[in-house]
């Protein structure tokens, strides 16, 4: 699996960058609980999905999920429903920060760690090359 990839919204537009004739694939997460977070990131129409892939890297955790929101509501929605689906999941106890502001919220279920940003603010901390991969809403060239 490739550390990045992206995915636009559903009329093939990338919100935040160039316009693109061609969605791009969802990224695809190796467990079930990777594959569930993004489907509903997908579903809620999050923005510039990168999963980077820890296994090896570092010892926190299995998978990073970084996405955006269009605002803060749409933020602290998105957060409020992978809530709900890790408490579906079995996953009652997992640590949130960032909840009342919505400005970047992270949500750490132990093997994945989601991070959701409106995006100025994931613009900001650019948290994406601390593990050096390249994301449409930098700019950058995405990789395949």
């Amino acid at each position: 699996m490739d550390l990045m990839d992206s995915v636009h919204s559903e009329d093939g537009q990338a919100e935040d960058g160039p316009s693109s004739d061609e969605r791009q694939p969802l990224p695809v997460g190796a467990t079930a609980l990777e594959q569930a977070i993004l489907a509903k990131l997908d579903e809620d129409k999050a923005q510039d999905i990168v999963l980077i892939d820890l296994r090896g890297k570092s010892p926190m955790s299995d998978a990073m999920i970084v996405a955006s929101g269009r605002s803060h509501r749409h933020v602290g929605a998105i957060a409020d429903h992978l809530l709900r689906l890790f408490k579906e999941q079995g996953l009652g106890k997992v640590k949130v920060e960032g909840l009342p502001h919505c400005d970047w919220v992270l949500l750490d279920a132990g093997d994945v760690i989601v991070h959701l940003f409106r995006p100025e603010v994931r613009t900001f901390y650019n948290i994406e090359k601390i593990w050096a991969v390249d994301s449409a809403h930098r700019g950058g060239p995405v990789r395949g």
